[in-house]
């Protein structure tokens, strides 16, 4: 709970704090640069960087635009749609149909390890081919399959000289290593993190509707009724307090977790073995940090920027810090900002009185009744 610790951990760029190594089961989730460590993933991190840069997300764009603009105009869809679309076709150059098998599977494949994680009998049955890893086994060798699929297909149109504006063809274009378990990651982090931020900053937005207003007129001041634009998104400073505010408040990570090589941490002494939690929900919420309002949905607390936002700005750190700082941050942050400007640009929202406020950690903080809202044209 420590700020400084924890920025001195995170921030080590000498192996000296790995992260610990997954079981089993979760390898099947937790694959590729989120299961690395040492040179691997140096590699791994040092080609996909360029794929996040400032100029390849400006041209993933209208890949973005064009799942918000079809939301739009069926709205009686979920959110997390809007999410799965907009990562199928920036990240993979796919239609949502396509990509929606891959996120039924790797939801049913989250939810079926997590089950086993809870069981009482699971470390000594990880291995075994009992029913239920039989099944987590077969939904994992068909999400592996489809993944595979769409690389080769992606591979073939590149060839025919088709755009390569889409992260999986970024990657390939990088000569990126043809392994399905980096598009895995993406496809479910990337959903997780985008379509719950999306849905905690509208259960939000729905419970203040005077900062709602606030960002409806900064998005109208903008852009008007026109497309957004990345330079545009770059210049909402409402917007992105707002969405710093809920990433306090429910963060997508709730702990991070490293073990110790070296054996001193400060004052701190350590045995081969410990690992070291950093509570980032419970951070993000102290006293301390952050002062008697921390409980409060305070946009304002972030007017000058991070560093000025709490007393230590270490105690921020949705994304985690340091040079395993998630790599997809900004991917995340554009896409949130585009879909909440279009959002914002065609409706007002508030909640519905059936909404029951319960965040419920599983993969990430979710609402845990779900998030009824009720939409009005603007």
């Amino acid at each position: 709970m420590e700020p400084e610790l924890v920025r001195e951990v995170l921030s080590n760029k000498f192996g000296h704090f790995e992260r610990p190594t997954s079981s089993g089961l979760l390898k099947q989730l937790v694959t590729g640069l989120a299961d690395h460590e040492g040179k691997k993933w140096a590699k791994h991190r040092r080609i996909i960087n360029p794929a996040f840069h400032v100029e390849k997300l400006k041209r993933m764009l209208p890949s973005f635009s064009a799942s918000c603009s079809e939301l739009m105009e069926r709205w009686e869809t979920l959110v997390a749609e809007l999410t799965r679309d907009g990562i199928s076709r920036a990240a993979f150059g796919s239609s949502y149909k396509e990509g929606n098998r891959i996120f039924e599977l790797l939801t049913e494949l989250s939810e079926r390890i997590l089950e086993a994680l809870r069981s009482p009998q699971f470390p000594g049955l990880r291995y075994l081919p009992t029913k239920r890893n039989l099944k987590i086994w077969e939904v994992d060798r068909v999400v592996g399959a489809l993944l595979t699929n769409l690389i080769k297909k992606r591979e073939q149109e590149m060839k025919m000289g088709e755009s390569t504006d889409d992260l999986l063809g970024l990657l390939l274009e990088s000569n990126m290593i043809r392994e399905n378990s980096e598009c895995k990651i993406f496809y479910l982090a990337g959903q997780e993190t985008t379509s719950v931020l999306l849905t905690w900053t509208m259960v939000v937005l729905g419970m203040h509707p005077d900062w709602q207003t606030k960002a409806r007129d900064e998005v109208l001041q903008t852009f008007g009724k026109n497309e957004p634009d990345f330079d545009g998104l770059s210049r909402l400073k409402i917007l992105t307090m707002i969405l710093y505010e809920v990433l306090r408040l429910y963060p997508p990570a709730l702990n991070l977790f490293r073990s110790p090589v070296k054996k001193i941490l400060g004052s701190h002494r350590f045995i081969p073995g410990v690992q070291l939690t950093f509570p980032v929900l419970l951070m993000h919420h102290d006293r301390e940090l952050w002062g008697e309002d921390v409980e409060e949905f305070k946009p304002e607390r972030f007017a000058q920027g991070i560093s000025k936002a709490s007393k230590n700005q270490s105690a921020f750190f949705p994304f985690g810090w340091g040079p395993h700082i998630c790599v997809g941050q900004n991917f995340a942050l554009a896409e949130a900002k585009l879909a909440l400007s279009m959002i914002l640009q065609r409706f007002s929202f508030h909640l519905s009185p059936t909404y029951a406020h319960a965040p419920s950690p599983t993969i990430a903080l979710q609402p845990q009744h779900g998030a009824q809202l009720i939409f009005g044209r603007v």
